[in-house]
């Protein structure tokens, strides 16, 4: 591990996050095209329907849909859902999940930030009179958001770490209800800040690590390894980017459109070109829908054999993922988790008695990672396990 902390670069540019003491706690969905070429017992898991919403996926007419996916709004979202937050407090019919789908609603926030801030608003809208029963409220709807989706790693982890740093505080044992309400919901609000700033710490740190001239392999489309690469643009770093499609999401064609909007040299490979092009690349930069106990990531589909190419030919592989989707697993094998489900268009008709494999995302053991990362610091992959325990205590 290099930088044990990000906040001192904060601290001194933005006066961003200035308190740091409590910082460690830390589209519609497929066409009709796609649609209609699945097994109709296939049950899409709303993991993949989010990433679908969020990343724009693209299907058979996928270049007019990038096309359209790459002129949309990408305004700062703002701070508030659709649903005015100051009147929740007098709805007695207040639903954590409804709230958590207002959040979700707004297409640059994170899944688990938007269930983060969901959780906030239990907290605001509570009419518990005990801590018990205020605890209780916000147990119950951690568990609704989690059973939600069972598939989704980052939004476990975040609903978990959310409930640990927001409900430890020795505050409790001294102060009236009311006292410890209100610090209940500054930590809260204070946690959903952090969370939702991680993505700008994490590329302040990592493009640091870019250097004019380089080529960098980039898989999928990964929100925090944009921005990544927007600030070293922004920074006039000059590099150029090689994105794999992605397959069958074309999520890496979306990434392509967004970084020529930003004026930096792009190329378009197919998946099956990973190998080919390697020799030209510098680095692989991917995202991560979680990171687990052994330092190891799960993500899209394709990472582990893109870091198996890359580790082959002695190439780093960088990791970027927030803070919040440092999960307690630790997977033995690719099948060691639960599948993530998402459609697959082929172009034409599949005989019935063929398999087609669905899963969405793979795992990539730590061996063939070299750094992750995080709004915690940049890691290596064999410190990680020293992070889960102190988020997790």
């Amino acid at each position: 591990m290099w930088w044990r902390s990000a906040s001192f670069i904060l601290d001194k540019n933005d006066s961003f996050l200035r308190d740091d003491s409590e910082t460690r706690l830390l589209s519609p969905p497929p066409s009709s095209s796609m649609a209609q070429t699945l097994d109709p017992n296939l049950t899409i898991s709303p993991y993949y329907q989010t990433r679908a919403a969020h990343h724009g996926v693209v299907t058979s007419d996928w270049l007019a849909q990038a096309h359209a996916a790459a002129g949309r709004d990408t305004a700062t979202p703002s701070s508030e859902p659709e649903a005015s937050l100051n009147s929740i407090g007098s709805d007695n019919s207040f639903s954590v999940i409804d709230e958590f789908n207002n959040w979700r609603k707004q297409p640059d926030l994170a899944e688990a930030v938007a269930a983060i801030r969901a959780l906030a608003s239990v907290i605001r809208s509570s009419q518990a009179t005990t801590m018990m029963e205020l605890q209780n409220e916000l147990k119950t709807a951690s568990d609704s958001l989690k059973s939600w989706d069972m598939t989704s790693i980052s939004l476990t982890a975040g609903c978990d770490l959310f409930m640990r740093y927001v409900t430890r505080t020795s505050a409790v044992e001294y102060e009236d209800f009311d006292s410890a309400k209100s610090r209940f919901l500054e930590r809260a609000e204070k946690f959903g800040e952090i969370s939702y700033k991680a993505r700008k710490i994490i590329a302040m740190l990592g493009q640091d690590f870019i250097f004019d001239g380089c080529t960098i392999l980039v898989h999928g489309f990964s929100r925090v390894v944009l921005e990544l690469l927007k600030t070293a643009a922004e920074n006039r770093k000059h590099f150029r980017v090689l994105c794999t499609e992605g397959r069958p999401d074309r999520t890496g064609l979306r990434l392509s459109n967004e970084l020529a909007k930003l004026d930096v040299p792009v190329k378009l490979l197919i998946d099956s070109a990973v190998a080919y092009s390697m020799d030209e690349i510098d680095m692989v930069f991917v995202g991560a829908d979680g990171v687990v106990e052994s330092g190891g990531i799960i993500n899209m589909m394709g990472t582990y054999q893109i870091s198996l190419v890359a580790k082959s030919m002695d190439k780093p592989v960088y990791v970027a993922a927030e803070s919040y989707k440092f999960a307690r697993l630790y997977p033995l094998n690719q099948k060691d988790m639960v599948p993530a489900l998402r459609p697959i268009d082929f172009g034409v008709p599949i005989p019935s008695k063929v398999e087609v494999e669905t899963s969405a995302r793979d795992y990539t053991p730590p061996q063939y990672l070299t750094l992750l990362f995080t709004d915690l610091g940049v890691l290596t992959p064999s410190v990680v396990s020293d992070e889960l325990i102190q988020l997790y205590l």
